[in-house]
């Protein structure tokens, strides 16, 4: 069972890291509003019906299910002798580079003004993909951020044109959107070793006895020793006799 899980767990790992990474072209993104300046590189100026707006490089931070989240401020350019608004664009992408949700806030003259949270659906509830989707939101958002302006009674060009001003940034952030599938490409993955499961697993197995020997059968005759063999039977000892005389008379003195 464990190893099952682990291999399951392998397998999960190996397809999250073999999704495509999304990110954002920063550089294609800083062209199409005429280039990041050159004593600041990390904002750009435009006009813009009437009006002179500022964008700054987005900020971008992975979320937990594999996609990213953009923030991107937007300034208003006013005259010298006026301060500039201000606008936060948030946008919410999911691991396959779909926008999931958006939402901005502009600053003016002290007051702030939210839109809601815009996601991606329709009116009868079911979830648009793709193009479908992204437009749906931008034009969701751009709505909701114009009646608000409305009701604050702004009547300025510049302020008035603001949320045109964050749908431009918006409709260009969604061309610049990129999935790099080589800064996905996992290592590789080394297959664990499958491990015995505590609760199936066998008792060791003892080694085999050796049998004792058989005894000797009865009628079995006693090996004799080799020829070679030396016989280590002890030698009889007898005592010394004189050897009688051949004649068998005594000689006389």
């Amino acid at each position: 069972m464990k190893s099952v899980i682990l291999s399951l767990g392998a397998l999960c790992a190996s397809a999250v890291f073999a999704a495509a990474a999304v990110k954002i072209d920063e550089e294609a993104l800083g062209k199409s509003l005429g280039g990041w300046n050159k004593r600041d590189k990390h904002a750009a100026e435009y006009p813009l019906s009437g009006a002179t707006y500022r964008t700054y490089k987005p900020e971008i931070s992975p979320t937990p299910d594999g996609g990213v989240f953009i923030s991107v401020r937007i300034d208003h350019v006013r005259s010298w002798l006026a301060s500039d608004d201000h606008a936060i664009l948030e946008v919410t992408l999911n691991a396959k580079g779909m926008i999931v949700s958006a939402r901005s806030n502009i600053a003016i003259q002290g007051r702030s003004i939210s839109s809601d949270m815009i996601f991606g659906g329709n009116e009868t509830g079911k979830q648009l993909v793709g193009a479908d989707r992204a437009v749906q939101v931008g034009t969701d958002l751009v709505a909701d951020l114009s009646s608000k302006l409305l009701r604050e009674k702004i009547v300025e060009a510049g302020r008035v044109s603001f949320p045109a001003a964050v749908r431009h940034n918006y409709n260009l952030l969604f061309q610049v959107i990129r999935q790099d599938t080589a800064a996905a490409a996992p290592l590789a993955t080394p297959v664990p070793s499958p491990v015995p499961d505590p609760v199936s697993k066998e008792a060791p197995k003892e080694a085999p006895k050796e049998a004792p020997p058989a005894p000797p059968a009865k009628d079995a005759v006693p090996a004799k020793p080799a020829k070679d063999a030396p016989d280590n039977t002890p030698l009889e000892i007898k005592p010394y006799a004189a050897a009688p005389s051949s004649s068998g008379m005594e000689l006389s003195a």
